[in-house]
């Protein structure tokens, strides 16, 4: 059995120096958790705002620990420091924008600044690596998106694409908890699973 294999970064300068305790691997910690059906093991890393030690972060991840999944989360934003993307584009195979335009699309529901990130989405090898919101509310919020009062989707999250991705890539098959994020995926592409 092929177990899906998820590397996280948190990417701080201040959290690396201990000015404030890192809640970026946590908070997605805890989302995996809760969304995902299928077993799962993590690799996490910390890492100051250096595009240099992010590069190498991501492609430890994917070349020597074969995570299937990559999230990064922090250094998306303008300021010269914030050189997560920078890293995640120079280490990358193939650019997924899709990835970056939903997440920009679901925040702009909330912030005008949203605009200002530039996450992106890259596939190295056979792996996905998505640069994720640096704070825990708009981390669940892109990954989730928008519910109604039902709480039917309004704005499918990034992850309703996320396992289907997986699997286009020869990952495992990913199953996803329906209540927090339903994983979507062509019917021809559908497994019966048991229970």
């Amino acid at each position: 059995m092929n177990t899906l294999r998820i590397g996280l970064i948190s990417v701080s300068d201040r959290a690396v120096n201990g000015i404030y305790q890192d809640e970026g691997l946590p908070a997605l910690e805890a989302w995996l958790t809760q969304a995902l059906a299928t077993p799962f093991e993590i690799e996490k890393r910390l890492v100051p705002d250096e595009q240099p030690m992010i590069e190498q972060a991501i492609c430890e991840l994917v070349d020597e620990l074969f995570c299937h999944l990559v999230l990064t989360t922090g250094g998306t934003g303008p300021a010269r420091r914030d050189v997560t993307p920078d890293a995640t584009l120079a280490i990358a195979d193939r650019e997924m924008p899709g990835f970056g335009e939903q997440m920009r699309q679901i925040s702009l529901n909330f912030v005008p600044t949203a605009i200002l990130s530039r996450q992106v989405g890259v596939i190295r090898k056979q792996s996905l690596i998505i640069n994720l919101p640096g704070q825990p509310k708009s981390i669940k919020e892109t990954l989730e998106g928008l519910k109604d009062e039902q709480g039917k989707a309004k704005v499918h999250g990034i992850f309703a694409s996320v396992p289907y991705c997986i699997q286009l890539l020869d990952g495992p098959y990913v199953e996803t908890h329906a209540a927090v994020v339903a994983a979507f995926r062509p019917k021809s592409a559908r497994r019966e699973t048991n229970g």
